[in-house]
């Protein structure tokens, strides 16, 4: 146990705490949590999804839960592997200082090889991934709209957010309003337009 001790101690100290070896261990935990991350996401929904609506043997379902699984959380690894190493590099060439662009250019690249690249890109899995990243991000913009600058209470408060960008020149009381509004409008229209174009244009859907 003692000799166990040491050695995880040398390791800690020698390469994970070791400057040299910062860049390199980066990319590792990249790889690590877009591994686990997809693997969490994926598995309990395709189990479901799979076990109620699709037919043939428990065997060929447990292949289908295994390629949905692994093709969702090796996607992730080699995106956040991509991502990374962007950074790392636009970082480098700008003197070791990391610009508001450089995340933007790094997940560009890095989607588009991953995701938006060859037959692969166009694969059930990377389009509900990206349909989730697409909502998300709309979802982001309406509150940078609508959050003036400083106000971080609709903008990631719990998060140390920096505010939004108050675009729509919103008074409090008209921002009270939204708050309070905002989210059941969403959800009421999200659902009705789904059911209007799930009863008249399926195909689409």
């Amino acid at each position: 146990m003692d000799n166990l001790k040491a050695l995880q101690e040398s390791i800690e100290k020698n390469i994970i705490l070791n400057p040299k070896y910062h860049d390199p261990l980066v990319l590792v935990k990249a790889i690590r949590n877009g591994l686990v991350y997809g693997s969490k996401v994926r598995f309990p929904h395709a189990l479901v999804m799979i076990f109620l609506f699709r037919s043939g043997t428990v065997q060929e379902k447990i292949k289908l839960i295994y390629k949905a699984t692994r093709q969702h959380a090796t996607n992730l690894a080699k995106f956040a592997l991509l991502y990374k190493s962007s950074m790392l590099a636009l970082k480098g060439v700008n003197g070791g200082k990391e610009q508001s662009v450089h995340s933007f250019m790094a997940g560009l690249f890095g989607s588009y090889w991953v995701f938006g690249h060859g037959k692969a890109g166009t694969s059930s899995v990377n389009q509900q991934i990206c349909i989730y990243v697409f909502a998300r991000v709309v979802l982001a913009f309406a509150k940078l709209a609508v959050q003036p600058p400083g106000d971080n209470s609709l903008v990631g408060s719990r998060y140390g957010g920096h505010g939004g960008k108050g675009l729509l020149g919103l008074n409090e009381e008209q921002l009270q309003r939204v708050r309070q509004n905002s989210w059941p409008v969403f959800a009421s229209l999200s659902w009705a337009c789904v059911m209007w174009l799930f009863r008249w244009y399926p195909e689409t859907l």
